[in-house]
């Protein structure tokens, strides 16, 4: 930790993860160990930091500087080198998280800067394997440190279902996540096609999930409500608790 580090700052991002990430936040609940779970909190936070700089950057170049920020400041998080400018790398630095991961999901995050950045669905897979695929390869990272973990597929299914809810909140910047080989697919079309695509990657993801060491399962527990979301129904808090506690006892999502 870094000397401007504090528990206080601990608590801020707990409480900024619960408003950005409340599903995230829930999964993290299932971390025991407080050192593991503060880290597992800043990753989360830092991930909610690096989605807002499209929607808070005035022109496409104002957040390609933002996101090169980021991207100096994860060199000097695993370089050791210098004093770090956010609570959230502040809180990591004792972590040795994946700093190949940190970055994939930083570099993925340049298309949300455009209008309509994916050419086709293989364009969009390979964001969602950058943003998504390197927020849970570092979580796991963070929980399991030694054990190989393979989620490609856990992370595909929680990506496609963050879409489908984020759809509107990327219109309203007058952005479209949805392939141009989509063409203009009406909005049940686009449900009816993402629906598809989480539920096979949930098929797959059982068992990479299946794999994990128990450690590492908070890292994909929130998995378990992408079935929902897929159908248009959002869980209640108190269902959404109850289902993540239900997939921990199982292993399974």
């Amino acid at each position: 930790m870094t000397e401007t580090h504090t528990p206080a700052a601990d608590d801020t991002l707990d409480a900024e993860v619960r408003r950005a990430e409340p599903d995230l936040w829930l999964s993290s609940r299932l971390v025991a160990d407080l050192v593991t779970r503060t880290a597992l909190v800043a990753l989360y936070a830092l991930n909610a930091e690096l989605a807002k700089v499209a929607g808070a950057a005035s022109n496409p170049l104002a957040g390609e500087i933002r996101l090169a920020w980021w991207s100096e400041e994860v060199d000097a998080l695993s370089a050791r080198s210098r004093a770090l400018g956010h609570p959230a790398l502040q809180a990591l630095s004792g972590a040795a998280p994946d700093a190949a991961a940190l970055q994939a999901m930083i570099e993925a995050r340049y298309v949300e800067l455009e209008p309509r950045p994916f050419a086709d669905e293989a364009a969009l897979v390979a964001y969602l394997d950058g943003v998504d695929g390197g927020l849970t390869r570092a979580a796991a990272g963070l929980l399991a440190p030694d054990a190989p973990v393979l989620l490609t597929e856990t992370a595909r299914a929680w990506g496609w279902t963050r879409l489908l809810r984020q759809r509107p909140a990327w219109r309203a910047r007058g952005r479209d996540w949805t392939p141009a080989s989509w063409g203009e697919a009406e909005d049940g079309e686009i449900a009816a096609h993402v629906r598809h695509r989480v539920l096979d990657a949930l098929k797959l993801a059982r068992a990479e999930v299946g794999a994990l060491p128990v450690a590492a399962f908070p890292a994909a527990a929130h998995v378990a409500l992408c079935g929902s979301y897929a159908q248009g129904r959002a869980p209640s808090d108190l269902e959404k608790r109850a289902r993540l506690l239900w997939a921990s006892l199982r292993g399974r999502v």
